[in-house]
């Protein structure tokens, strides 16, 4: 029973669809699990390479290009930092998240992008977590 990822045009989300038989899913009939939607473009499944935290943040290390813009606070870097570590992780980015690395992206500061977020008070658990003081 072939297993495919799809994403949803009309919810938006990456949906697994599980065919009961070759078939079927070459046929490509196919409903969104969450909304029922039918308008499915079909993904490249993930890959996953099984290494230990310890081989991933060595590897990060090695990264010299990695880090080099953090150190002259360069908020493209960051968010390229925050990318790779979603990446290394296997943790995607949500919305809200996904947000604050395209506005780094574009140069914007963290501390701009953190004051104008919506739980962006300055307390200990506000916005980026921390990572605006470079």
């Amino acid at each position: 029973m072939p297993i495919y990822e799809y994403y949803c045009f009309d919810c938006k989300k990456r949906v697994s669809v599980l065919f009961r038989t070759m078939a079927e899913a070459e046929a490509g009939a196919s409903a969104c699990p969450e909304c029922a939607g039918e308008r499915l473009r079909r993904l490249m499944s993930r890959l996953r390479v099984l290494r230990s935290e310890e081989n991933r943040i060595e590897s990060m290390a090695e990264d010299a290009s990695l880090l080099s813009g953090l150190e002259q606070e360069d908020p493209r870097a960051l968010a390229q930092f925050m990318r790779k570590m979603s990446d290394e992780t296997g943790e995607p980015l949500d919305e809200e998240m996904t947000e604050v690395v395209d506005r780094l992206e574009s140069g914007e500061s963290p501390e701009s992008i953190e004051s104008s977020m919506p739980d962006g008070d300055g307390g200990d658990d506000a916005g980026l977590g921390g990572m605006g003081e470079l």
